[in-house]
């Protein structure tokens, strides 16, 4: 039986995009659950947002979440409503060209 191709949506998409600029920090949860190492990290390092945060829960799992200046959120969610996170609407911005329009009479 042919399996389907998973939908992949355009705004998830968009998000991790804008997500590959905010600066990464890589962790081992240890004892803790995932989430407590990632707000201890935070603390401990003095991280400022936006921050992306990759706990490693054991070898097969790895937790993503990030940093924003309203808490922190699961990257996935951050994903799909990145247009939410005023820190990633500085990084969503292309930069504009001036157009100039000449009119000729």
């Amino acid at each position: 039986m042919a399996r389907r191709r998973k939908r992949k949506s355009r705004r998830r998409q968009e998000g991790r995009k804008i997500l590959e600029h905010v600066p990464q920090y890589n962790l081992e949860s240890g004892e803790d659950k995932p989430v407590t190492a990632a707000r201890k990290y935070i603390q401990s390092a003095g991280i400022l947002p936006p921050a992306l945060l990759l706990v490693k829960r054991n070898e097969h799992t790895t937790d993503r979440y990030f940093w924003a200046e309203k808490g922190l959120f699961g990257a996935q969610y951050v994903e799909e409503n990145h247009f939410l996170f005023p820190s990633l609407r500085i990084l969503d911005a292309p930069v504009e060209k001036a157009v100039v329009a000449v009119h000729s009479r």
